[in-house]
Order: C-alpha cells, then structure tokens, then sequence
C-alpha cells in the first residue's frame, strides 16, 4: 500500500511530527516517501541534496525546519524565552542554539519541555512542506528520531546513515563551531541507532570520502526507483 502525509496524528508520536496514512489521489496517482535518519552530524544532509540531484521532488530537513523557526518574528520565539528565558535571545532577536542547547542537553526535563514546545510546530511545517510532493514524486523526509515516531512502518523506503563517532565530533566542532563537551553532550541525547539497522532497507556507511557517499546513494536510489516501478504494475 502506499502512503501519503495525514494531519492524524498518532498516541505514540514521540516527535509530534505529522503521520503517514493512506491516501489515494485524484486519479489513482500517489507520492512516495523516503525516510532518512542517522544521528547528529553524520551527513543525512549531504545525502538529502544528493538525492535531489537524482530526482527526488522534495527534501525536508527537520533540524533545518527548527533552524528556521528559531528566527526573530517566528510564533516560537517567545514561548521559548518565556519558559527558558531572556539569555537564550539571540542579538537579532531570534533563538541562540547554542544557548538554548547548553540548558537542554544533559537535561532530560529541560529537554522534555524544548521538545514539547518545538515539536507541534515543527509538525505542521514538515506536513505543509511534503502536501507538495506530486504526483508520482518522492519526498524525503529527514529526521533523528524517524523510527521512534514510527515511520518506519509507513514509508516506501528507510535509509539509515551511519558515521564513526570521531567523525561526527569533528564536524560538530569544525563545522558548526561546538566545543568538545558541547559535541559530546548533543551525541550523548541522540537515540540509539544500533537497534534501527534491521528495519533500514538501506544502510549508507559515510565514513569515506565524498565520491564514494555519492556512488552508495546513486546505487541505493537506483534500487528504491525499482521497487517503486514494482509497485507500479511497471514491467
């Protein structure tokens, strides 16, 4: 069967990020959807904007959509000062990350309440951005917590992206200017990615070079593309 994005929303959506159901479009046509996940630095985006380059009609970052509505003049901005307050203000009068993280991370409760906050708003961003996926198109949506929401289960495909730990602390504090704590502190809250791997359709190792990301995401579109004419009737 395939899926398409509903407002429903289900009683163990830890995310709060809309659920996939089933829905026919006008005409029988439907959109596909391709879940992507791995944990904090380990490169789903680079992969996202790959898989663009291959076809695919939309790419939805969640951590990107968070960016986003952490900027001055966004509805989360205020709710996120008044609960943990003025010094997470940024000089521009959004949300300083960095701030708030440094009160969040190694702090279930604090984080509790971050995601209670965030996360409904989040959903419906995600859910308004992947309505636009055509007919007949893929939209990837990208998340860390996609398989703990249960996307798995209703996705067409789940690639997981894995990455050697040492590797994502560098990028965190070479690319996104972390210290070693802060690094450690964000890989600490990130689930658990072993217990995923059996449920992935494909596994991508990005612990080599960007050549070599790029041939295992062009062979692994290449077999979603085929399962997808499978379920098409397509001979």
């Amino acid at each position: 069967m395939r899926y398409t994005l509903s407002g429903r929303m289900s009683p163990a959506d830890p995310l709060g990020l809309p659920v996939l159901a089933p829905h026919q479009r006008a005409g029988g046509s439907m959109a596909y959807f391709l879940g992507l996940t791995g944990n904090i630095a380990s490169g789903k985006t680079t992969i996202g904007l790959m898989l663009l380059e291959l076809g695919a009609s939309v790419y939805c970052d969640a951590d990107l959509v968070v960016h986003e509505l952490y900027l001055p003049g966004q509805s989360l901005v205020e709710p996120l000062v008044q609960t943990f307050g003025p010094a997470i203000r940024d000089a521009d009068g959004g949300i300083d990350r960095r701030a708030l993280g440094r009160l969040v991370f190694g702090d279930p409760a604090q984080l509790h309440r971050l995601e209670a906050l965030v996360h409904p708003a989040v959903r419906a961003e995600l859910l308004r951005r992947m309505r636009v996926v055509p007919a007949d198109g893929v939209g990837v949506l990208d998340a860390v917590k996609l398989v703990e929401s249960g996307y798995s289960a209703f996705a067409h495909g789940l690639w997981i992206v894995t990455c050697p730990r040492q590797e994502q602390v560098r990028r965190l504090i070479e690319l996104r200017g972390l210290s070693a704590a802060e690094a450690a502190e964000r890989l600490a809250a990130q689930p658990p990615l072993e217990p995923k791997l059996a449920l992935a359709s494909e596994v991508i190792d990005n612990s080599g070079s960007l050549d070599d990301l790029r041939r295992q995401v062009t062979v692994a579109w290449e077999r979603f593309q085929a399962s997808l004419a499978r379920e098409r009737g397509a001979p």
